[in-house]
Parts: C-alpha cells; structure tokens; sequence
C-alpha cells in the first residue's frame, strides 16, 4: 500500500473497509521514509517500533468498530518542538540533543488519543528560526519537487516529509509564516489557527505571543479533520481560548456564492516574483468564478510589519532562550570529559556558545538590545503600539470583507544556500506572512500551481475565529483547481 497518494479520508475508508491493515499502512510508510529521506532528510528521528505497537492498538479499536476519528490508524509525524514523551525533543538544536520530554504537548497527545500512528520526529530550523530549514543544527531538508532548493521553514521536515508521502500528515507551527510558508513551496496545505485557538503547552516556545501549532496536510479536507484533533482549549495553557470548536468537516463543500472578499495592495509590492503573482491573481479569479466578489483593499500598516516582528519577536526570543543555561537540562560543556568549573558565569558562556547555532545567537543579541535600557521605549513600546494598530486596521477589513486573498511567499523555493549568507533577504521571505502572527488572525496556504516545476501557494487570510469559514472557501478552491495532485517524482 503506498502512502505517497493516500489522504487522511482514503486511508480511513481502506480502513475502514479491511483493505488495508493499521499496521500494513505503517509498514508502507516506514518503507517509504527508508527510500526518500537518503534525498530529502526530512526527519531528524523515526520510532518503528513505537509506531508498530500504536498501529496494533489502532488496528484493534478498527476491528472493534470503535474508530471515532478519522485520524485512527493514520501514519504521521510531529516537528521536533512538540515534545514527545519518551522520544527525544530537540528543536533542531545541539543545546537540546539528548533531552528525552517526560510529558507531551497537549496537541501531539490529542492526536495520539485520536488514534493517529507516531512514526517519528522532523526536521525544522532550530529553534524554529529561519524560512528554509537551513539553520537546522543537524542539516537542511530538501524540497521533494527539487533536491536543489529548499522546503520552505521553519517547518521544512513537516512539508517535505507530507508532499513526498513518508507521513499522510504533519504537524508544525506558525510564528511567522513557519507553516504557510513551508506548505507553498511543497504544494501541500498549511494552516496557521487563531491565537488560543490551539494550545501551546508542551511546544518548545519561539515567541510566545505569536506560536500557533497547526496541520501540514495534502489537502483542506484533511486540514479540517486534524484541525478538529488539535483544537480546543487547555487548562496548561493560559492563553487557550474557551470558545467551542465547531465541526469543521461539516463547511466542507458548501459554495461559497455572495461572499465579499479583498485582496490586500500591500501585498503585490515590487519584490513579488512575476510568476507568483501571476499565480496569485489567476487564483483570486477563480474565486470570482466560484462566486465571490473580489474588491481591491488597502491594509496601510502592512509595510511596517515587517520591521515591527523583528524587533518583537527577538526580544521574545531572547526571553525564552534564557532557560538554556547548562545548568537544568539539555547541552552543558559541564559534562564534557576534562571540562572544569572555574565559575557559573563560565559554564553559562561556553554551554551557550557551543550549543547555540548562529541564527539563534543572532535573534538573542537583536532581543536584548531591543529590550536593553535606554532602547526599550524607542523600538519595542513603539513596535507594540503599531502592533495594536496593525491588529486595529484587520479588524476593519473583516467588517467589511468575508476573508483576505494575498500571496504566501514573494517568491518560488530557492535554493539551498542562495540566502542563507544573507539574514536580510531570508527574513524577507516572510514578508506576507509575520502579519497575521501580530495580529492573531487565522490564515491557510493552499496549492495554486506551478511556477515550471517549483510550487505556489495562495493564502486565505480570516477573521478571528474564522478558521471554518478558511477551510470552507479552501475547499472550494481546492476542488475546483486540484493542484494538490500534481505529486513531486522522487
């Protein structure tokens, strides 16, 4: 059985109906990983074992006509900042190598409840840091479509490992764009949750007021059924919401006649490649098509967003890194042979020195000027205050407008080391995606095409909360286009 084609909804039903075994399945995806990830390495661990015994407890449920979700039986895999108990949790970083979690995030044990088969954890950059899984400390993922380009990231080991069918879904998540971003360039469907929406507890925190957790899927169909998992509030995490999670599958194939929807200026500046806006716009007419009205709109706070993530979201950084001291848990050169303590400040110094890779050093040092006496007031009160305004000037669009169409990236997957040399031009990567991250809005990348071999995404920007109403014009999309079936040839 080969796992490269299946979705959630067929995998279930070959389930359902004896065609196929939990375990058979797994063992297909496990074979699977063995013949693609010598060309993509999108996972940085694989728990064969583990799987097999969650895929014989799924196979029993299935036998007993107990399968609730949709998820019983499917083969999938976490990017490694959801801790796992038992499993090794490393964020792509040598300061975490070796840190086995005793507890597991909220949203990985939900999905483990749900029936769903571990098979292992995926590669992303470290710490979640960067737009091209690049600054992994333990090597780049590849793109699936093109060896010599990049995935996207941070959660380029989700995307990969979905387009190129080791895993039928994956989980990431979203500071910045980590999971729109990834999704466009593997031609998979990548769906960043309100704020609260989904809990944070148990997830390695990059910037706690912007991380969203969320599904990498094949299609929207199947986003809504991991979503459904995911969702909902957490007593762990404060800041979950207690809002009721609606039926998400039960949008699915309605039209979606009579709907207003803007298309953002700010977002076609003049750095978007030809081609994806190209894309774009053929996409945003498919939507007239299917009924909508679509209206040129103005966000005019877009073009500081950028600039005002980057101040905020190291400081952040810089804050939650803080707990990395060689001291508690991870990497200590304390415990390297012949190390000796002279003082504390020391074993701080050097655990962090090593440990560390240099985009990591680079947001904490950007941080900590930023929230440094004397420059506090100056950059980030004031990125905070147009933070609220940026927040303020979403909130009117949605008065007006059912969702937001925008691009997802201002350009197709690079390649592997064209920008990592170059900080300025990797954080540009991210240029129509920081904004909803400020602001707290849902917003999902779907497939749009290709531009030659290399894959496109369109994103779908909602109001807070909106998320039913993504996955619903999503789907539309979706069926009417079905890019999402153009496989990569690996």
């Amino acid at each position: 059985m080969d796992t490269v084609e299946l979705t959630i909804s067929q995998a279930a039903e070959l389930l359902r109906k004896k065609q196929v075994s939990a375990v058979e399945l797994t063992q297909s995806a496990l074979q699977r990983i063995n013949e693609a990830e010598p060309k993509i390495h999108a996972f940085l661990k694989v728990t064969p074992e583990r799987a097999l015994a969650q895929a014989k407890k799924a196979q029993a449920l299935i036998d007993r006509g107990d399968e609730a979700s949709p998820l019983v039986g499917i083969p999938m895999a976490h990017k490694d900042v959801y801790c796992t108990a038992g499993v090794e949790t490393t964020a792509a970083s040598n300061i975490l190598r070796g840190y086995i979690p005793p507890y597991s995030a909220t949203s990985a044990l939900r999905i483990e409840q749900a029936g769903a088969v571990m098979l292992g954890k995926l590669n992303c950059d470290a710490f979640a840091h960067g737009a091209s899984t690049e600054n992994s400390d333990f090597g780049p993922t590849r793109n699936p479509y093109r060896l010599d380009c990049v995935p996207g990231g941070s959660s380029g080991g989700s995307a990969a490992a979905v387009a190129a069918g080791e895993v039928v879904f994956a989980t990431g998540t979203d500071t910045g764009g980590s999971i729109r971003h990834p999704a466009s360039f593997t031609n998979t469907v990548g769906f960043k949750p309100t704020y609260g929406r989904v809990s944070r507890y148990g997830i390695i925190a990059m910037a706690s007021s912007t991380d969203c957790p969320g599904p990498i899927t094949k299609t929207v169909e199947d986003c809504a059924y991991v979503l459904q998992v995911m969702a909902g509030h957490d007593t762990h995490d404060a800041t979950s919401s207690r809002r009721p999670v609606p039926d998400y599958a039960s949008f699915l194939g309605k039209n979606i006649k009579g709907w207003k929807i803007g298309v953002p200026n700010e977002y076609f500046s003049a750095g978007l490649d030809r081609e994806v806006e190209k894309l774009t716009r053929t996409a945003i007419l498919k939507f007239e098509e299917l009924g909508a009205t679509i209206e040129g709109t103005s966000l005019p706070l877009q073009d500081y967003a950028l600039a005002v993530y980057y101040i905020i979201i190291p400081s952040e950084i810089s804050s939650n890194l803080a707990r990395y001291d060689g001291i508690k848990y991870g990497f200590s050169v304390e415990r390297e042979p012949g190390f000796k303590v002279d003082d504390l400040l020391e074993v701080y110094r050097k655990s962090r020195g090593k440990g560390f890779g240099a985009e990591a050093k680079r947001r904490i040092m950007l941080g900590t000027y930023a929230l440094s006496a004397g420059y506090y007031d100056a950059y980030y009160k004031k990125a905070m205050q147009v933070r609220e305004l940026l927040r303020r000037n979403f909130l009117q669009a949605f008065e007006k407008y059912d969702l937001l169409l925008a691009p997802v990236s201002p350009t197709p997957p690079f390649r592997v080391g064209e920008k990592v040399g170059d900080p300025l031009k990797m954080y540009l990567s991210d240029i129509y995606t920081v904004t909803i991250n400020l602001t707290g809005n849902p917003g999902v990348s779907v497939p749009c095409g290709f531009a030659g071999d290399l894959p496109v995404g369109l994103q779908i920007i909602g109001p807070h909360f909106g998320e039913a109403k993504i996955l619903q014009a999503g789907y539309a999309y979706e069926q009417a286009t079905r890019f999402y079936q153009q496989k990569p040839k690996i």
